[in-house]
């Protein structure tokens, strides 16, 4: 089959056929005599193999392991089991460290009184550690807001517009 009957086949584009073939994670596809890539279907199933992979999650790295393992007929299921409890760990530490962030973002929401004053404290909270000063120590300026192309720096190419249309 052609790349795109692969592609269609495993649900895997062609292009990221192409990327997976260049990385090494799948060998380079037989060639026809016009230099079209030819894959069989056992090169499709790993192609849907891979995209089940991807859709759980799995590294590249992790992927290339687990295709070891599925082509090696001596392979242990403790080995294939070690992968997937190392990526059910990575996931559940990115859940948490996501649920962290939510909580944090919901609270600073919370104490956020949502009107027309300026005071805001999501985005002190985003301000803090950037070394400025906090809004209160700073000097009241006047507030204006920017006109796009009128208050900001024209660029060399449209002042040299201007400049030849003047």
């Amino acid at each position: 089959m052609n790349i795109g009957q692969a592609a269609k086949f495993s649900g895997v584009s062609a292009k990221m056929i192409r990327y997976y073939e260049s990385i090494g994670l799948i060998p380079p596809a037989t060639r026809s005599e016009a230099g079209y890539r030819n894959y069989t279907t056992q090169e499709a199933n790993s192609l849907r193999f891979i995209r089940r992979s991807r859709d759980l999650g799995f590294t590249v790295e992790q992927i290339s392991e687990l295709l070891m393992l599925w082509r090696d007929g001596e392979r242990t299921s403790a080995d294939v089991k070690k992968v997937a409890l190392s990526h059910v760990a990575e996931l559940e530490a990115k859940i948490g460290e996501l649920q962290a962030m939510a909580n944090t973002l919901r609270e600073l929401a919370n104490n956020c009184h949502g009107n027309n004053r300026p005071d805001c404290p999501i985005i002190e909270e985003l301000a803090e550690h950037t070394g400025s000063r906090p809004r209160a120590e700073r000097p009241a300026l006047a507030r204006k807001t920017p006109r796009f192309g009128m208050d900001m720096p024209a660029s060399s190419r449209a002042r040299k517009a201007s400049s030849s249309t003047s």
